[in-house]
């Protein structure tokens, strides 16, 4: 017989700096049916933004639940920075309540990348994920349990200001591919010392960018599989409690 959890429909949505991506879920993760994705607004306020998703969504099949994977740090629903998206428009702005009203269902809205780690880990120890498109996102699980985001992204690395800056989409466009992988070389030799991960997922637009060999316990992931982290949100008893970031 199946419970009433087993039958839930979850509305997930990806938020990223050029498209809004979402699709339905069944309480497994399985796609209920295809992407549909409609460009960012500029500027990327709330407002602009719900109203996006509100248009995206409103042929889409009923759902129950929704679950939101935005490029910032977020907490317990709140959206604390917003770098590609202006934090100033999004500071301490309660996302998940404001787009549950207008929707109607219940939302839960944590980091993209820390959505995509719950959609793509195999939930067996130590494991990275990092997202290549505007910026630069990581997430950390151990045993497929997320660990405290870390807004690894704003890290200095070399003369650069920030990871973002040095390896983020307008990188790859003034640098070019050549010398932008010669970059993510550099960077994936950073993360293996500073995490000494067991398994590294590499996931966002720019992944296809990679032209090096990866190691054996890397692999690139598709939006698609990440996205299903979404129905992951709703099998924990309570939200994500993220936790204070590490200041620089």
């Amino acid at each position: 017989m199946k419970t009433a959890s087993d039958q839930l429909k979850i509305l997930s949505i990806d938020i990223g700096g050029s498209h809004i991506k979402a699709t339905i879920l069944n309480y497994k993760g399985e796609l209920l049916k295809n992407y549909e994705k409609v460009v960012t607004p500029t500027p990327a306020s709330p407002e602009n933004v719900i109203k996006s998703i509100k248009t995206l969504v409103k042929d889409f099949p009923e759902f129950d639940k929704i679950s939101v994977g935005f490029p910032g740090y977020v907490k317990n629903g709140v959206i604390k920075t917003a770098p590609n998206l202006g934090t100033d428009l999004w500071k301490d702005y309660d996302f998940a309540k404001n787009l549950g009203d207008t929707l109607g269902k219940e939302a839960r809205v944590v980091n993209d990348a820390d959505m995509q780690g719950l959609g793509v880990v195999n939930g067996k120890g130590l494991e990275l994920v990092i997202t290549l498109g505007t910026g630069f996102g990581t997430a950390l699980l151990f045993d497929g349990n997320l660990l405290p985001h870390l807004e690894f992204s704003h890290q200095p690395f070399g003369k650069s200001a920030s990871y973002d800056k040095y390896i983020g989409e307008a990188a790859l466009e003034k640098e070019g591919t050549k010398k932008w992988n010669r970059r993510m070389q550099k960077v994936f030799e950073v993360l293996k010392t500073v995490f000494n991960y067991d398994y590294l997922y590499i996931g966002g637009g720019n992944s296809d960018k990679l032209t090096f060999k990866l190691d054996k316990n890397m692999k690139i992931v598709s939006n698609a599989d990440g996205i299903k982290g979404g129905a992951r949100l709703w099998k924990q008893e309570e939200a994500p409690k993220e936790q204070p970031i590490l200041t620089q």
